[in-house]
């Protein structure tokens, strides 16, 4: 016994195939990675958590304007930071302010840029620094400001051109002083 195929046959066969193949696509359709849920009450991070309009560390804390994260949190921008604060040993140790910081929320570094405008907090010669750059390594417990900064001390300024505060000693590396101050005894 044999088999005819004319072109009708193979036609009908391609159109069923074909057919068979768009079927089995739609109904397999989206089964690839499903969009993350949005989270009306934050986002969740190693190490911290983003609420409203604060994101918390356990080394630091930022009240922002706008935010913007990664999908799984780790990174992130936050843009408008009014009262952002390092901690030093679980305490209040600087308050910052800037237009821009970078987050990296595993290792708790933190980069910001624009205006920067960091105080001292419970200092009693009430320390203030302007910069436009402020880099935080978390590992190392420093803050450096590597472009020139200003330092405010009452009504006396100086410049410097770098400045690095150690958290663990409790040092302030000032670089490339210019400018006078009035000691007083």
């Amino acid at each position: 016994m044999r088999f005819k195929f004319g072109w009708k046959t193979v036609g009908w066969l391609a159109g069923a195939a074909l057919l068979v193949y768009v079927i089995v696509e739609v109904i397999l359709a989206g089964r690839g990675t499903p969009p993350l849920p949005t989270n009306q009450n934050g986002i969740t991070l190693h190490g911290g958590h983003v609420q409203g309009n604060r994101i918390s560390t356990k080394s630091w804390s930022f009240d922002y304007k706008s935010a913007q994260l990664s999908p799984d949190g780790t990174t992130g921008t936050v843009d408008g930071v009014r009262n952002g604060i390092v901690l030093r040993k679980g305490k209040p140790y600087l308050r910052v302010a800037a237009e821009h910081i970078s987050v990296d929320t595993q290792s708790l570094n933190f980069t910001a840029i624009g205006k920067v405008h960091v105080v001292m907090i419970g200092d009693p010669q009430h320390r203030s620094f302007d910069t436009d750059l402020v880099i935080w390594t978390n590992g190392a417990k420093l803050l450096r400001m590597d472009h020139p900064s200003y330092i405010h001390s009452g009504d006396q300024t100086l410049k410097l051109q770098n400045v690095t505060i150690n958290f663990d000693t409790d040092q302030i590396h000032l670089g490339g002083i210019a400018g006078g101050v009035q000691i007083e005894k």
